[in-house]
């Protein structure tokens, strides 16, 4: 029998997650950068900055703190256990995509003017986008995983 704070970090857990990841998927999909203007790209991106940048690390935050206390009541069951590990590891990968590559564009961004860009703008913005998708995927993965540590850790 799983405990109820188990039960509700599991919960919680997945929430957080597929917010997380939805969140990046809908950027992905529904906002790709890569085909607007410039003007486009510095009122759009410091939109998202303003709503997000705050918000979306904390969450993620709250995330491996839920995949900590997962592991360590998982501990007595090797699969759950390194699946909530693997689930923490793609967490903070994409954690430390977002702190040390995405986050660094955005100060950038956030300090330019729709009608006063950079000459390089769209060299910045891939660089971004590529963070993203890189963060994207460790951040999917981790979503995977997680589901699968839960099943798992149901079936224990």
């Amino acid at each position: 029998m799983i405990p109820a704070a188990t039960t509700t970090a599991q919960v919680l857990a997945l929430v957080l997650v597929g917010l997380l990841v939805g969140a990046m998927f809908g950027i992905w999909r529904g906002y790709d950068p890569t085909t607007w203007s410039a003007a486009t790209f510095v009122e759009a991106h410091q939109g998202a900055v303003r709503g997000l940048n705050t918000l979306l690390p904390a969450m993620g935050l709250a995330t491996m703190v839920l995949l900590v206390f997962l592991a360590f009541f998982a501990r007595a069951h090797p699969g759950p256990l390194w699946l909530y590990l693997a689930t923490l590891a793609l967490m903070v990968v994409a954690g430390l995509i977002t702190r040390f590559g995405n986050q660094p564009l955005n100060e950038i961004v956030m300090g330019w003017t729709a009608d006063a860009v950079p000459q390089d703008w769209a060299q910045l913005r891939g660089t971004w986008w590529m963070w993203h998708l890189a963060r994207l995927a460790a951040a999917g993965l981790g979503g995977l995983a997680l589901i699968a540590a839960v099943f798992s850790d149901r079936a224990a």
